[in-house]
């Protein structure tokens, strides 16, 4: 337990990397933003929150809260995965306007917001599982405490990575397909960084969850060849419908 004593300040580090990321795409167009990104935006920041309160609670004496708040987290976090999900519309909505209307959307290709969301179920679906193993293991603390961390390193890529972007455009522009993507690669170098040092601080290295990380972060560099597979546009034309 003495070794969590400070992971809720630890657990701030990827809240202001998830936030900084996040800010210019969220609060620069707030008023357009469509019902649904709000919802999960905000259960997204709650849930974050949670993982730098519920630590202190629980390595400070006050075990009754801990518990008490975990209910009521779990619950949260089945909202930021639904919420999460339900928005692939928009990708769909993304890559039809970006086809009909290239010279608005230059590089950024309809390949891209098919690729966005795939990517976008495979790391929701991880998050689940991650919450999911969180609760099976919730009597064991190493358990339990590593698979609830590796939530934020699961799902921290959209944010960071639409951060990544802007700064990338910023500095160096946006002249090719690779410029698209360059922001997204910046992002998971830093996300598998900060995994690691957490792993390594709190000797997971060598845990599931830990190569859950790696794997889902992995898949995400794959958006582009995902996104141009014909395969991939038609199934998803088939699930999500408008």
């Amino acid at each position: 337990m003495d070794r969590y004593k400070n992971l809720h300040l630890w657990m701030i580090i990827p809240m202001v990397f998830m936030q900084l990321g996040i800010f210019m795409d969220y609060w620069g167009d707030f008023t357009d933003n469509a019902w649904s990104v709000h919802v999960h935006y905000w259960t997204g920041t709650i849930w974050y929150l949670f993982l730098i309160i519920q630590p202190y609670y629980a390595t400070h004496g006050q075990l009754n809260k801990h518990r008490t708040n975990g209910m009521i987290g779990f619950f949260l976090a089945g909202g930021v995965g639904i919420t999460a999900l339900s928005m692939m519309q928009r990708d769909l909505a993304n890559a039809h306007r970006a086809a009909e209307l290239p010279e608005q959307f230059g590089f950024f290709k309809p390949w891209f917001f098919y690729g966005v969301a795939v990517v976008e179920i495979v790391m929701m679906s991880a998050f689940i599982y991650a919450i999911i193993q969180g609760i099976i293991h919730r009597k064991n603390l190493e358990q339990h405490s590593w698979w609830l961390i590796s939530t934020v390193f699961l799902i921290m890529m959209p944010a960071l990575g639409r951060g990544m972007q802007f700064a990338w455009f910023v500095l160096v522009g946006l002249n090719s397909e690779l410029d698209v993507m360059m922001g997204l690669f910046l992002a998971e170098g830093i996300i598998v960084i900060l995994a690691l040092l957490a792993a390594r601080r709190y000797g997971k290295l060598n845990h599931p969850a830990t190569y859950l990380i790696l794997f889902v972060n992995g898949f995400n560099c794959f958006i582009q060849p995902i996104g141009k597979s014909e395969a991939v546009q038609s199934f998803l034309e088939a699930i999500i419908k408008g």
